[in-house]
């Protein structure tokens, strides 16, 4: 009997991973995780960077190279990734600094701030596909 009323009670305490989806996150905790993840990402695909550009400064021959290697569609989109990673952790980090310095703290501040980052990243990693896909 006791173990039928324990399971009908909301559970308080620690969250896990598989309760995110029935909690309703402000938008300025989805703009910390994803700052987080790009930070990661940034960091996991750093010897894919350092691999590429010492390929191609090593000759001209290595530069055509890794030309043709990175007009492969699943390079760029990586290329495309490590862009939106970097671009989001940028303006996220300006967000984040002024925030450090005690600037916008109220919630619609934070709110508005969110919605900027978001429209100002995901607005240059467009133009960053743009380019990278040839509309440009």
């Amino acid at each position: 009997m006791a173990e039928a009323i324990q399971k009908s009670r909301k559970r308080h305490g620690v969250m896990t991973f598989a309760d995110i989806a029935h909690y309703k996150l402000p938008l300025a905790a989805y703009l910390s995780i994803l700052h987080r993840i790009s930070g990661a990402l940034m960091f996991f695909l750093l010897p894919f960077v350092l691999y590429l550009l010492d390929k191609s400064l090593t000759s001209e021959i290595s530069f055509e190279y890794m030309k043709g290697f990175t007009s492969g569609w699943f390079v760029k989109l990586v290329i495309l990734a490590l862009s939106w990673a970097y671009l989001h952790h940028f303006c996220a980090g300006f967000r984040h600094l002024s925030q450090d310095f005690h600037i916008g703290l109220d919630k619609q501040t934070i709110g508005k701030t969110s919605i900027l980052v978001f429209a100002v990243s995901l607005t240059l990693t467009a133009l960053v596909a743009l380019k990278l896909f040839g509309a440009f």
